[in-house]
């Protein structure tokens, strides 16, 4: 059973993976695909500019939107990650994220493994108010336009899906390329190398996207539930955990992405995810 519930998670992020990039075809030619469906997001992180992407990103959308020549709230993409978050939480990191499925796989590598400081899990909270909320508006250009500032400096999720393929597709893009591009490489190698050492590197450290569901995490419908007096507290479900969270603790845990890792690794069987209204405050 503990089998098939870890396949049947790993075939929805390849099905996710898949769907969110269905015009694969594209990488061979550099083409991007701009037909009516890339207006609408995808809850998790792949970038726009990916040849092989068929949908928006939630956090380009919401720069492009609030950077513009007249700026406008950006209600859709809001709207889209607050049902997400609301409905699945992090959940959505656990299942339904390329570059986080990307992650995992990474850190099969053999090699040694750390973890980070509990201080590092509140970076990505600054990277959403500074690089996704304020400098797309604050820093605009002799146009009027703003910068989306996370996708220019630090997404090594766009570095990797789009940056790296349009170069390698298109000769004259090569020739142009400037020092931000070869700092935005050098940001998606420490994201791959710490993806590597630390278990979802960029998830609990740089991922604007993972801090909005973040927040949502403690009322979102899907929740992990723990049966304290089942519990034996022998501490098996916090040392499989990938994000750093201790269960018994903290159920409704900001960083808790819902993988269920903890529940099949329980010996009492004290841990379930399931979906419920009902929200316990002592369990937060």
């Amino acid at each position: 059973m503990m089998l098939l519930k870890r396949i049947q998670r790993r075939l929805i992020q390849c099905a996710a993976f898949g769907f969110c990039n269905l015009h694969a075809k594209n990488l061979l030619t550099g083409k991007l695909y701009t037909g009516k469906w890339k207006s609408f997001c995808v809850p998790g992180l792949n970038c726009y500019s990916c040849p092989a992407a068929a949908f928006s990103c939630p956090i380009g959308a919401m720069q492009a939107v609030s950077g513009s020549l007249r700026f406008n709230f950006s209600f859709y993409v809001t709207g889209l990650l607050l049902a997400f978050g609301i409905v699945l939480g992090r959940a959505v990191c656990g299942f339904l994220c390329p570059f986080g499925f990307l992650q995992e796989l990474l850190h099969k590598i053999p090699s040694p493994k750390f973890h980070l400081p509990k201080f590092a899990k509140y970076i990505k909270y600054v990277i959403l108010l500074v690089f996704v909320l304020i400098l797309p508006v604050a820093d605009k250009n002799f146009a009027g336009v703003g910068d989306p500032a996370f996708c220019k400096y630090i997404c090594p999720a766009g570095t990797l899906e789009g940056g790296i393929p349009l170069l390698l597709s298109h000769g004259e893009l090569r020739a142009v390329v400037a020092r931000l591009f070869t700092f935005k490489v050098a940001v998606l190698c420490l994201v791959l190398v710490g993806s590597v050492l630390v278990s979802r590197f960029f998830c609990k450290v740089l991922c604007p996207l993972g801090a909005i569901y973040a927040l949502l995490n403690k009322v979102s419908l899907l929740s992990l539930r723990v049966d304290k007096s089942r519990c034996i507290l022998c501490g098996a479900c916090e040392s499989v955990c990938p994000m750093d969270v201790n269960p018994v603790r903290s159920p409704r845990s900001a960083e808790c992405i819902r993988c269920g890792v903890c529940a099949r690794k329980c010996p009492a069987k004290a841990i379930e995810i399931k979906f419920t209204i009902e929200y316990n405050r002592t369990n937060v």
